[in-house]
């Protein structure tokens, strides 16, 4: 006789995507110029409004219901601000052919699930059959966007315009750079530096800088004129680094803590 043990089988789930832009394509339907015209519209919106929502794309959710995966998405992405959960994640499953609008606490009343499953049939699932997935993410954030527009919500604190030193040092460095070798050539390393750090000191007094910091740019600027590119990289261990910067295509971006109760809507094309 015969014994049969069966042995259970655990699936391994489909991963998580760290989140660093309002729109990920795992499955490269979007091409650049897409994918920044959305981030571009969700980006305005998040900054007018103070809501957040993601758009992400993935092959598929299997072993789970798109349902169980894109809960999972919510709980680590946390979309939307702390408090308010007025966060919202769009989610496509390509090759399972099925979407979901996963709609956070706060926003439960302005998207409820009805209205969140006629957004899916109505407005998402027609561009989908023809094989038009930008356009019908585009028209489903508009609808998404109008909808929460609808609802009162605290206002998103006001940026602040008022530029920093930091947003005027590498210009200041680069030009200083320039400047200083052109005049180093034509008037000698002392009277050169002398001009180059007047100059710079001036330029970044005018751009608002208070005059104390203006005067260290315009010394900072005359010395790096004295020892001259070679020398500066000399100060700095004999090279210049190779580092730049990192990331995509795009600003890195995250959630802001909102929490997510199941409410939306799921479906199919």
């Amino acid at each position: 006789m015969m014994l049969l043990v069966s042995f259970p089988v655990h699936a391994e789930l489909a991963p998580i995507p760290v989140l660093q832009q309002r729109v990920t394509d795992l499955t490269q339907t979007l091409s650049l110029e897409q994918l920044t015209a959305l981030e571009q519209k969700i980006a305005a919106f998040e900054q007018e409004k103070g809501s957040q929502i993601a758009v992400l794309l993935v092959s598929t959710t299997q072993p789970e219901a798109i349902e169980q995966y894109s809960i999972r998405v919510a709980e680590a992405w946390k979309i939307g601000r702390d408090k308010e959960d007025d966060g919202v994640i769009l989610l496509v499953a390509k090759d399972d052919r099925k979407m979901r609008i996963e709609v956070g606490y706060g926003l439960e009343g302005a998207i409820p699930d009805l209205i969140a499953k006629r957004v899916i049939t109505e407005v998402m699932a027609p561009s989908f059959k023809q094989g038009d997935f930008y356009g019908g993410i585009s028209k489903t954030l508009d609808t998404l966007i109008s909808l929460i527009n609808g609802e009162q919500l605290p206002a998103p604190p006001k940026q602040n315009k008022q530029s920093g030193i930091g947003d005027f040092l590498p210009l200041l460095l680069v030009g200083g750079l320039i400047l200083g070798s052109l005049l180093r050539a034509i008037f000698g390393d002392f009277f050169g530096g002398v001009l180059n750090g007047g100059f710079i000191a001036v330029l970044a007094w005018f751009f608002g800088v208070a005059l104390l910091i203006a005067l260290l740019l315009g010394l900072v600027a005359f010395v790096i004129t004295l020892i001259g590119p070679s020398g500066l990289g000399q100060l700095g261990g004999g090279s210049y680094g190779t580092g730049g910067y990192s990331g995509g295509q795009f600003d890195s971006w995250g959630g802001s803590g909102g929490d997510f109760g199941g409410g939306g809507a799921s479906g199919d094309w």
